[in-house]
């Protein structure tokens, strides 16, 4: 598959996201693992990878800058702002006092004079997201910041920031499992020049055969804390797992390959950031990028996994509040 572009860079459309290195999904990779698996994604032809100051709050920035500091020009470098943790205290902050102190905090930490790509992380509904934007265009002029991303975010939000400066990039999860994003905003991203980064695109490790039993997850894997995995749900989704998986071996492809073609095959304006801790499988989800899906084995998955057909929202109700993306009814 053809490389893309966010604000004019070429990338290819996998591209790495790096949280499950520091967070998130249980016990990481020992770091000489992490280190490796860094190395190894450029080796092959990662070019774009995805940070956030608060993955492992500030681990996983640092441990990138430690990783590939001597690597810096061989990929597209993107990193968040916006959610401030206090122990077990979640709050947003894109003031622009806030947004300015934490791209010279994150710089330091990996180790660079610029990120290609700075996203404000969720929507600071106590400050217009106009000033926001504006705080971050000053950072394009200083040259710390090459392109502005949003992050979870509407439709509408996109256009208003837009209209203050070009937004470069916006990142919400998206996967067959999880459609929001079609409700509006990759219209919207279309219409604008914005290219669409797809999070979790192999929907949590789930569209990659990677979980079963749920039981079996650490206790501090977030998705533990998801309604999708509850007892009342996983058994439904668990059947339309294994209707996936069954397709994918149709299609001489794994599970996470045939979601990935799928995320890609809705839009040029498109590209994904698969996350893991295992060297296999991120070389796994970069091996087919050659491979583009038939029409008719895209229309089977919409089919099969879609919002009718999943049981559950992706968020309980107090995180579903921090996200402005457009919901179905």
């Amino acid at each position: 598959m053809t490389s893309r572009t966010i604000n004019g860079n070429p990338v290819n459309p996998i591209g790495l996201g790096c949280m499950s290195l520091s967070w998130g999904y249980g016990a990481l990779p020992p770091r000489d693992v992490a280190i490796a698996l860094l190395n190894r994604a450029l080796d092959i032809g990662y070019d774009h990878l995805d940070t956030a100051n608060i993955y492992g709050l500030g681990h996983n920035e640092t441990l990138i800058g430690e990783a590939l500091k001597g690597r810096r020009g061989e990929f597209f470098l993107a990193t968040k702002m916006g959610i401030v943790i206090e122990g077990e205290k979640r709050g947003i902050d894109c003031s622009p006092q806030s947004i300015r102190r934490c791209i010279d905090e994150s710089l330091t930490r990996l180790q660079t004079d610029h990120v290609d790509l700075y996203y404000m992380h969720r929507r600071d509904r106590s400050v217009p997201i106009e000033e926001s934007v504006g705080a971050m265009a000053e950072l394009v002029k200083e040259g710390k910041i090459g392109s502005i991303g949003l992050s979870e975010m509407s439709a509408d939000t996109l256009r208003r920031a837009a209209a203050i400066h070009p937004i470069a990039a916006m990142q919400t999860e998206y996967s067959p499992w999880t459609r929001e994003p079609e409700i509006a905003v990759l219209d919207a991203c279309r219409e604008l020049g914005t290219t669409f980064v797809a999070f979790s695109p192999v929907a949590r490790g789930v569209l990659a055969g990677g979980v079963r039993d749920v039981a079996a997850l650490a206790d501090n894997d977030l998705r533990r804390a998801m309604p999708r995995f509850n007892d009342e749900n996983w058994p439904a989704n668990l059947a339309l797992v294994d209707q996936f998986c069954a397709l994918a071996a149709e299609h001489g492809v794994t599970p996470a390959q045939l979601s990935l073609a799928w995320v890609l095959s809705r839009g040029e304006h498109i590209v994904a950031i698969p996350g893991t801790g295992s060297i296999a499988h991120m070389e796994e989800n970069f091996a087919r990028t050659d491979w583009t899906i038939p029409a008719d084995a895209a229309a089977r998955i919409d089919a099969m996994i879609n919002q009718q057909t999943v049981a559950g929202p992706r968020y309980g109700a107090t995180m579903q509040r921090t996200i402005d993306t457009e919901m179905f009814g």
